[in-house]
């Protein structure tokens, strides 16, 4: 009798050990599962990230070359307004020195009138 009691024991502490064993096997199984789930999120987060990164720097690169472009043309662009600015300048002198020829003239003309004027008075013709 006590050794049928010491196998039914013995029995139901192999089941109990069995069902326990299981259980844990179940349980790490469940844990992988779920690290490999967080773990595949987590990079397709982070590989998401790195295409994102990718994509701004290949913007910024551009940004820098059309930055720098726009700088040459507005270089180019002062050097045309500045051009156009001396030659209207230069027009300015041009009129200037031209309206200053003829009143030159107009006072060579005066006084040349004015000396034959006087010439004639003096010879008398």
């Amino acid at each position: 009798m006590l050794s049928r009691l010491l196998k039914e024991h013995q029995t139901k502490q192999n089941e109990r050990k069995e069902l326990q064993e299981r259980r844990r096997r179940d349980a790490i199984a469940a844990a992988t599962c779920l690290t490999e789930a967080l773990v595949d999120h987590l990079n397709v987060g982070v590989a998401q990230a790195y295409v994102n990164q990718r994509k701004l720097d290949h913007e910024v690169k551009t940004l820098q070359v059309q930055a720098s472009q726009f700088a040459k043309q507005t270089a180019q662009w002062i050097s045309m307004v500045e051009g156009f600015n001396q030659a209207l300048k230069e027009i300015g002198d041009v009129e200037n020195w031209a309206r200053s020829i003829e009143m030159d003239m107009r006072t060579i003309a005066t006084a040349l009138e004015m000396l034959c004027h006087y010439e004639r008075l003096c010879t008398g013709t």
